[in-house]
C-alpha cells in the first residue's frame, strides 16, 4: 500500500501564497492518479483537484479553479497543490490521495490511500 506524507502548509494571509506537497513511498508513483481533498472544522471531506497519472488532464472545484494549480513529477513522486490568492474560506486540513490505475477521480470513495493531512490556515 502506497504512503503518503504532506507538507507545505501554515497560517497566512488573505491574498498570500501556498504550495503543498504530498510524496508517494512507491517506485509505481506514474501509475497512480492522484487527487487532493480538503476538510474544514465539523465539515465532510471534499474535493479540491485531481490529475491523472500522466499529467494529462486535471479538474478542480469550482470555488479553487484560476487561483490552485495540481501538478505532479513522476521522477520525484510527488504532487503538487499550488494555491494563489487564499481565502480564509480556504482554511481546511488538506489531504492528498491516491489511486492505482484509472483516469481521475473526484469523489473520496474513488481514492484508496491517504495522507495524514496538513493543516493551512488562512486568516482575514
Amino acid at each position: 500500500q502506497v504512503q503518503l506524507l504532506e507538507s507545505g502548509g501554515g497560517l497566512v494571509q488573505a491574498g498570500d501564497s501556498l504550495r503543498l506537497s504530498c510524496a508517494a513511498s512507491t517506485r509505481f508513483f506514474s501509475n497512480y492518479a492522484m487527487g487532493w481533498f480538503r476538510q474544514a472544522p465539523g465539515k465532510e471531506r471534499k474535493f479540491v483537484a485531481c490529475i491523472t497519472r500522466s499529467s494529462g488532464n486535471t479538474r478542480y472545484e469550482d470555488s479553487v479553479k484560476g487561483r490552485f494549480t495540481i501538478s505532479r513529477d513522476n521522477a520525484k513522486n510527488t504532487v503538487y497543490l499550488q494555491m494563489n490568492s487564499l481565502k480564509p474560506e480556504d482554511t481546511a486540513v488538506y489531504y492528498c490521495a491516491a489511486r492505482f490505475g484509472g483516469s481521475y477521480y473526484t469523489e473520496v470513495k474513488d481514492y484508496t490511500a491517504w495522507g495524514q493531512g496538513t493543516q493551512v490556515t488562512v486568516s482575514s
